[in-house]
């Protein structure tokens, strides 16, 4: 069983994601850590976000360790992924990658759930389940925010907010797979939803897709 999970950044959809994937059993891919990856080697091998040569030699070469870096989730990698997010050459090159974990699981899950900004769209059209997670700009920025300071960062909120707000613009009227909701998406919206009330809702859809497909086979 395959779960798409699309959305915003700080909308909740990671949160999201893990928890359904240790619920069920499935394996979990947070898709934009590989942009992200992609980032951050750039930004340590001291090119810029924007040089999209260099952008597709670092995902054609990448290395799946950069996930796992600290400086991963840093305001400054995730506006470079943004924009790197938005070449297609480097879409090109993590797709496939996508497609193979979602299709086989590492480690012989019963499925996979994978977040990220075009999974249902483009990465896996034809997902067993697609939810599109989003919240207000504002609501994303407090909590990027309040992440932020509660890991010890100086945090400003109305620079923070100015920042969802480019990215949002970025990604959602970028040229290559802009995020949209799919169009049989289903809608959560969490912006005055708790992440457990959400994690309830997603449940019963994960078991409803489950037993429509037991009973299509």
């Amino acid at each position: 069983m395959i779960v798409a999970i699309d959305g915003p950044a700080a909308a909740g959809k990671g949160t999201l994601a893990k928890r359904l994937a240790e619920k069920f059993g499935f394996a979990y891919l947070d898709t934009g850590t590989l942009y992200r990856g992609v980032a951050l080697a750039l930004l340590k091998a001291g090119h810029d976000p924007s040089d999209e040569a260099a952008a597709a030699q670092a995902s054609a070469h990448f290395d799946l360790a950069l996930t796992h870096d600290p400086d991963l989730r840093t305001e400054a990698i995730g506006a470079a992924a943004s924009i790197v997010a938005a070449m297609p050459e480097v879409r090109s090159n993590l797709l496939k990658f996508q497609r193979e974990f979602a299709s086989c699981p590492p480690g012989g899950a019963a499925g996979a759930v994978l977040d990220g900004r075009d999974i249902g769209t483009v990465v896996c059209p034809k997902a067993d389940l697609k939810l599109y997670v989003t919240a207000s700009p504002e609501e994303r920025a407090r909590r990027r925010t309040s992440e932020l300071q509660e890991r010890g960062i100086d945090a400003d909120y109305s620079a923070i907010l100015a920042d969802v707000k480019a990215r949002d613009e970025r990604d959602m009227n970028r040229q290559e797979a802009p995020l949209k909701p799919a169009k049989d998406a289903l809608l959560l919206d969490t912006t005055i939803l708790d992440i457990d009330a959400v994690f309830l809702r997603a449940i019963r859809f994960v078991e409803a897709a489950a037993s429509a497909d037991t009973k299509a086979n």
